[in-house]
């Protein structure tokens, strides 16, 4: 595998960092080389947050990028900043419950996912952002999904087990929803 890097970006308090950090372990347990690069504005939740995870078969030279492969975007400011940053034929994952504009490149892959109303069907609106990742995960495979279900309980280790199954319940109905509509 070449070096993959994906950026997540919304507003602080969506789970963005979670959500990258989700990626890392899996990828670390799939034996893969990985970096995890946060940043955040002052005021965590309602701020903006992102962070660009690196994947690659080999050591990673530099896990900072200017324009990565791929983004998952859970909110409008973030595509107004991260859009065009992203290479040529990547990949773009967007959160269409929050986002009201369409993407203007017609050289991505896109996927919009109206995560935060599937969450609310799910009776999980904390899971937005695992269905958004299930989705993502699914499309890429930039780590084989069923590898990741496999290491659910080590990732959420310390979690409640009803936390841990609401979570996996989420990640499984983006997964789902990626197989139906991409």
């Amino acid at each position: 595998m070449a070096e993959k890097q994906v950026l997540f970006a919304g507003f602080g308090g969506q789970g963005v960092l979670s959500m990258g950090q989700f990626l890392t372990h899996a990828a670390l347990s799939a034996g893969k080389h990985v970096s995890w690069v946060p940043s955040y504005g002052a005021e965590m939740r309602g701020g903006t947050a992102n962070c660009l995870v690196t994947i690659s078969d080999e050591e990673i030279s530099s896990p900072v990028t200017e324009n990565p492969l791929m983004a998952v975007i859970l909110n409008r400011p973030s595509l107004d900043k991260f859009e065009n940053k992203i290479k040529p034929n990547g990949t773009l994952v967007v959160n269409s419950s929050l986002v009201d504009r369409e993407p203007e490149r017609d050289d991505l892959k896109i996927l919009k996912i109206p995560v935060n109303k599937l969450a609310d069907e799910l009776g999980n609106p904390r899971g937005a952002n695992m269905i958004l990742l299930g989705a993502y995960m699914e499309k890429t495979q930039v780590v084989e999904v069923e590898r990741t279900l496999e290491y659910f309980d080590v990732i959420f280790k310390g979690k409640k087990e009803e936390i841990i199954q609401k979570n996996k319940e989420a990640f499984l109905a983006g997964i789902e929803y990626a197989r139906r509509h991409w």
